[in-house]
């Protein structure tokens, strides 16, 4: 039997309706607020967030028993358990936003024109963000100090494994807003897990929203794509590659194609396909193969990996295009780097691919052919992380062409205006 978080019956419409005109109501308070006030808010949320830990593992503990009620897999598990270890880290987190540079204001262009006229572009905050989340209630704090530091206020809306963290979550980040002086409407969680409330940020709230984003599975993913009215900056799977080149060293690849792996193999950012040159697959492959198999990742390769990985289970059609998120890779023998490029165009995501070769020639060729949103050279695949980027933090890897993509930190999170100083100039 499926088991639910315990809920108040109430009407969802009029409910999502309400924390749209509070939340516009809000935004314009944060968005006129000192960065000075901005920071001490989020100082003060990680210390709440510090303070109210044993209740946010308690609520935590109520998620991850209900999950596991309902057959959640370890995988899933993982992303919805906190520690203390993982509450010190959002914390930490958190503080981070707090120090890192205000986005709000920076002049990113600057020019006179021939009449005098003084034009400079200048960041700005984009209003009223509606972000919708599945597994990971550290997302509730990052998203949260994301849109304070970016100067501008949230809806977010959980999925229903961790409702229970994100509620203890959300009470911490009320406590430092409201400390520091801003609305406590500045950042609203969705109190529901009924999927009418995800049909109703769709429709934009009555234009309260600004910009949505969904942060999760292929099929939200495509869902929102397909039904929002209001623009969308969209997470899509983590499909990615590492590719190891004739020229790899081979303590290189291993040591990346282990780490690109089994790091977190929940997270966006691992590998999911091994691609192996077939100069070097004889030099390269059993040992990194070994490797893998030694810490737990099961193997599947096509035939010419089978050949000389005889432990490796053969790879089917769908391999080449799952998102494991789970100790499971795919690996397949390439001819080359043509041939290396052609599959991730094939079945890459657009999220991140990694070369691992000393060849600089050929390194640069996969980067610059490789069209996806991150790319790596002697690098692990696990590096697709704001926090690992100088972001501070961040929503999710935007795989959109438009506004953002890659990591999406405070930065990303603002838009532009143009500001014109004039001395009296009229337009002949």
């Amino acid at each position: 039997m499926t088991v639910q978080p315990q809920q108040t019956q109430f009407d969802v419409a009029a409910v999502m309706a309400d924390m749209g005109r509070r939340a516009r109501a809000a935004s314009e308070a944060v968005r006129l607020a000192s960065a000075e006030t901005r920071s001490a808010a989020l100082s003060a949320i990680a210390q709440a967030l510090r303070a109210r830990a044993d209740s946010i593992l308690l609520a935590n503990a109520a998620d991850v028993a209900r999950a596991r009620a309902n057959g959640v897999t370890e995988a899933l598990i993982d992303r919805l358990s906190l520690t203390p270890a993982r509450i010190a880290a959002m914390a930490d987190a958190v503080d981070e936003v707090a120090d890192f540079p205000d986005p709000l204001g920076v002049e990113t262009a600057r020019w006179t024109r021939p009449n005098g006229l003084d034009f400079a572009r200048v960041r700005t905050a984009l209003g009223v963000l509606a972000i919708i989340y599945e597994s990971r209630p550290n997302v509730t704090a990052d998203a949260a100090a994301l849109c304070i530091r970016s100067g501008n206020v949230a809806i977010l809306r959980c999925g229903s494994d961790c409702l229970d963290s994100a509620l203890a979550i959300h009470a911490a980040v009320v406590e430092g807003l409201t400390a520091a002086g801003l609305p406590a409407d500045a950042v609203q969680l969705v109190p529901t897990p009924d999927r009418a409330a995800v049909g109703a940020l769709m429709t934009g709230l009555d234009g309260c929203i600004d910009l949505l984003i969904p942060r999760g599975g292929k099929s939200l993913v495509a869902r929102v794509q397909a039904e929002a009215r209001v623009p969308v900056l969209s997470h899509l799977e983590g499909l990615n590659h590492t590719y190891l080149h004739a020229a790899a060293d081979l303590d290189m690849a291993r040591d990346i194609a282990v780490n690109a792996k089994m790091r977190r193999v929940s997270v966006c950012g691992s590998t999911e396909t091994l691609l192996v040159d077939a100069e070097a697959a004889g030099r390269l492959l059993p040992p990194v193969a070994q490797a893998l198999i030694a810490a737990g990742c099961e193997l599947r390769g096509d035939a010419a990996a089978q050949a000389l990985v005889p432990a490796m289970i053969a790879a089917e059609d769908a391999d080449w295009s799952t998102e494991y998120l789970a100790p499971i890779l795919a690996v397949r023998i390439v001819d080359g780097l043509d041939a290396a490029i052609a599959h991730i165009r094939r079945y890459g995501s657009g999220h991140t691919e990694a070369i691992v070769t000393d060849d600089a020639e050929a390194a640069t060729t996969f980067l610059n052919a490789v069209d996806s949103a991150i790319v790596l050279w002697n690098a692990s695949t696990q590096f697709a992380d704001g926090g690992e980027f100088g972001f501070g933090g961040e929503i999710g890897i935007s795989t959109s062409r438009l506004h953002a993509r890659g990591p999406v930190g405070a930065e990303q999170l603002t838009s532009y205006k143009y500001v014109v100083r004039g001395t009296g100039q009229t337009r002949p």
